[in-house]
């Protein structure tokens, strides 16, 4: 029994290492080449990256949807041409130490919160059934949604653009979701090591714990301390935000990881060097339009970003265009398979701006039309209260907190947990939980605030607040599409978790050590027990020992070393 143990534990390690290579190769070759001709910020580096290994991601979709040969010769180029590529990089010796150091932290936080999540997720064994496991591991039971990208890769793998792809169980076609995911399970699919399932779970967590680069590249652009950058780090890796959607693995935090990278371009000091670059322009742009692949609720974001960008100050016309193309560039190929390819693929649009759930051959704009035709002015200002209501708990949050209260005076610990799980998975303002502090603390305590730090808060909560009303205000409403969490782009809820935590930190900085420790232990508690695990497995102490290990070595990267002490 020990041994079959150890070989599990072995095969997720081998699966993790394959995975985050296979992942990571493109744009660590792409940021490298960059580095070498002369950049140096980090936050730029790093939006280069993420960009690389989009742009292989989605080149390996549409390779494969060409014919099988071409994708297999694809992932072959994609592997050994980076490959190569950083190897002569890093020979050639131009790029500075302080910068390959600076490159290689966030890129070790991302292997160690993916093992974190792996082994973390697995607590209680179910390697034999990992699809499963992520509908009930930490929420749900939730929909298979996870699934979707895995059940389409499958067919473009063997079928390439030769007939109609099946639809996935819910009447869901292969053009209603964007295929960034599907993408890179194509692209690594000749290099899978043992069953499917199990390789696509440890790929989907891989690849949504990619958020990670994408906040160090936005702490590091606004600056904010080492310390507060750290805490800031954990708080989200321990967040239900990270654990919940990192292993159901839809994706959606992928799609974050995105616009994070977007925001540290825009939203910081960066902003006035990169509005004025028309490689800024592109590179943007090519940031939201893979956030976009990922999952179309990211216009929201997008949105957000956008508005504060206009207010610090716009880019030129020339500016403009080039982001336009580049957007085209990535977008336009998939708007084609979807007109096209396999009609209408316009399903999620219809239903989160017309409240039109479908299926059906509406257009975007006749559901648009209809749905507000049927609701008239008074449903339509119902439905936008609604939204608000939705984002902020309401009375579903209420009955969530009955029960988890009734559940303690009865000693019941599943039924107090089970209610806050629900909360956080839903509910967008009341999901930030003890970190609401924060924002307390910047209203009262501004005047003995610590410069940096409260201003890089102001700032994420500031689009934080920009992004809320308007998805609240687009988002069509009502009991089928409104505010859950969900509904909306990851990059919200990201940056409300970060500005909390950071603005605790400007104002109490020794008592937001302490508060978010307690924040984070508490999330432990929570997200550890499995209430539903699934048949045939139990509760494995040598997961428990890895996943606590990745946490310790994620925390120990990232606090870094202490600055040395200047001496006279």
């Amino acid at each position: 029994m020990r041994t079959f143990g150890a070989m599990v534990q072995g095969e997720l390690l081998l699966l993790l290492a394959a995975h985050l290579v296979l992942t990571a190769l493109p744009g660590v070759s792409a940021s490298l080449y960059v580095a070498s001709r002369g950049e140096r910020r980090i936050p730029v580096l790093l939006a280069v990256l993420l960009v690389g290994s989009g742009a292989v991601a989605m080149v390996g979709f549409f390779a494969y949807y060409e014919s099988h040969p071409l994708g297999q010769t694809w992932s072959i180029l994609a592997l050994f041409g980076p490959l190569l590529a950083t190897v002569w990089l890093l020979l050639e010796r131009r790029i500075p130490r302080r910068v390959l150091g600076g490159l290689a932290t966030p890129l070790a936080l991302w292997a160690l919160g993916s093992a974190f999540l792996v082994f973390l997720g697995f607590l209680h064994g179910g390697t034999h059934s990992p699809l499963a496991v992520s509908l009930t591991r930490f929420s749900g039971p939730l929909p298979t949604d996870d699934d979707i990208p895995r059940f389409f890769a499958e067919w473009f793998y063997a079928h390439g653009h030769k007939g109609t792809p099946p639809e996935f169980p819910g009447n869901w076609l292969a053009s209603d979701r964007p295929p960034l995911q599907v993408g890179y399970v194509l692209d690594q699919q000749p290099f899978h090591l043992n069953r499917d399932e199990l390789n696509y779970q440890v790929l989907g967590v891989c690849l949504q714990q990619l958020w990670i680069v994408g906040l160090w590249a936005l702490l590091v652009a606004l600056p904010v301390g080492r310390v507060t950058k750290a805490l800031t780090m954990i708080t989200l890796l321990v967040s239900d935000l990270a654990i919940v959607n990192g292993f159901y693995v839809w994706p959606k935090l992928l799609a974050a990881a995105m616009l994070l990278a977007a925001a540290a371009l825009v939203i910081t000091a960066l902003w006035d060097e990169v509005r004025g670059r028309l490689w800024g322009g592109a590179l943007v742009a090519a940031l939201c339009g893979l956030a976009m692949m990922g999952h179309g609720s990211s216009v929201y974001g997008i949105l957000a970003i956008a508005a504060i960008a206009a207010f610090r100050g716009l880019p030129s016309w020339r500016w403009l265009g080039v982001a336009v193309l580049a957007l085209i560039v990535v977008m336009a190929p998939w708007s084609a398979y979807q007109k096209w390819g396999d009609p209408p693929g316009n399903r999620l649009t219809k239903w989160y701006l017309g409240g039109d759930v479908g299926p059906d051959k509406k257009s975007v704009s006749e559901a648009i039309r209809d749905g507000y035709g049927e609701a008239g002015l008074g449903g339509t200002l119902h439905k936008k209260g609604q939204n608000f209501v939705a984002i902020f708990g309401g009375k579903a949050m209420a009955t969530n907190l009955r029960e988890s209260r009734e559940a303690i005076g009865r000693g019941d610990f599943e039924g107090a947990v089970r209610p806050v799980r629900s909360i956080f998975f839903f509910n967008l303002v009341p999901s930030l939980g003890l970190l609401l502090l924060g924002p307390v603390a910047m209203a009262i305590g501004w005047r003995r605030r610590r410069p940096e730090d409260w201003k890089a808060a102001a700032v994420l909560l500031a689009i934080f607040a920009v992004g809320l009303v308007l998805w609240a205000l687009i988002q069509f409403g009502g009991s089928t599409a409104q505010t859950v969490i969900h509904q909306g782009s990851y990059l919200l809820p990201a940056l409300g978790l970060a500005g909390c935590a950071i603005g605790l930190r400007a104002v109490w900085p020794r008592f937001a050590i302490g508060w978010l420790a307690l924040n984070a232990v508490l999330m432990l508690v929570i997200y550890v027990p499995a209430f539903e695990p699934v048949e045939g497995s139990a509760f494995t102490p040598a997961n428990a020992v890895l996943a606590l290990l990745a946490l310790a070595a994620f925390a120990v990267v990232a606090f870094g070393r202490p600055p040395r002490a200047a001496h006279p």
